[in-house]
């Protein structure tokens, strides 16, 4: 539960509003001022006031966190590109402006001292809610951008009429061997595929686990009724699959990909015609 401040503190705030608000805006500014250097952020003063106004509802109403004030501030901030630091600067804005307020009109040191206190436990916990909701922003960001980097890192596309290609660049792991599983199969189908082939030039290392997941997505195209082609195939990775007993027997392999798209061809029963 959010602390509830002093209501004397509450009073003095709210008579002197349009001075703290001038005040505050003011170090908003300077703060803006050199964030802005050398970059293309744009600072809304309407945002300005929005934050300044949400401020006043806090400390009137106590708790604005429960009907969703808070995080819907938060949110529309950070979504805007603006930065962290924006808000927790305003935060911190706010409470040295209530406390020079404070010590310009108040002779009493202990009195100054509690308010302070007071001030502190009633900011901490809105600025402990700014990093919860950016982490939370980031995290969801950062989801969806590796699901989209998942995606894109595993393709099937068609080239020519049943033939289709899959390359791969990177590591294979276990969660994006899944991920290439599913593309190949729902491509397959998708496309109608007879031959897929798939290009493990850009796979940098070639061990059990690869291969094994190499072979269960050519077994799972097998039994759709199309035929897969391993190309790509360098030396040493020829090396390592005989030296690790891996029985590739089962699909054709071709050490390029122009090999393994004229071994397509012949497949589908088409021929490239030149029209020279």
């Amino acid at each position: 539960m959010q602390e509830k401040l002093d209501n004397l503190i509450v009073q003095m705030i709210n008579e002197n509003q349009e001075t703290l608000k001038n005040n505050w805006l003011n170090e908003v500014k300077l703060f803006k001022e050199k964030e802005l250097i050398g970059t293309t952020l744009k600072f809304s003063e309407e945002t300005d006031q929005q934050f300044f106004a949400m401020l006043i509802k806090h400390i009137n109403f106590h708790d604005i966190s429960k009907d969703g004030t808070l995080d819907d501030f938060f949110d529309q901030v950070l979504h805007t590109g603006l930065p962290l630091s924006y808000l927790t600067q305003g935060l911190q804005a706010a409470r040295r402006v209530v406390l020079n307020l404070l010590v310009e009109t108040e002779n009493d040191k202990e009195k100054v001292a509690a308010v302070y206190r007071e001030i502190d436990r009633w900011l901490d916990p809105i600025l402990n809610r700014v990093v919860e909701n950016s982490s939370q922003i980031w995290e969801r960001t950062v989801s969806v951008q590796k699901t989209a980097l998942l995606e894109l890192s595993a393709p099937l596309i068609p080239v020519f009429k049943n033939i289709s290609v899959m390359p791969l660049i990177g590591s294979i792991d276990t969660e994006r061997a899944k991920l290439i599983m599913e593309n190949l199969l729902n491509g397959v189908i998708k496309y109608r595929s007879e031959v897929v082939l798939i290009d493990i030039t850009g796979v940098p290392v070639v061990d059990t686990m690869v291969a094994h997941h190499i072979i269960q997505a050519a077994d799972a195209v097998r039994l759709l009724g199309s035929t897969c082609i391993l190309v790509g195939i360098r030396p040493e990775i020829a090396q390592t699959i005989v030296s690790l007993g891996i029985d590739l027997s089962l699909f054709p392999t071709k050490s390029t990909l122009q090999k393994g798209m004229e071994n397509a061809l012949e497949i589908t029963n088409q021929q490239l015609i030149s029209n020279k």
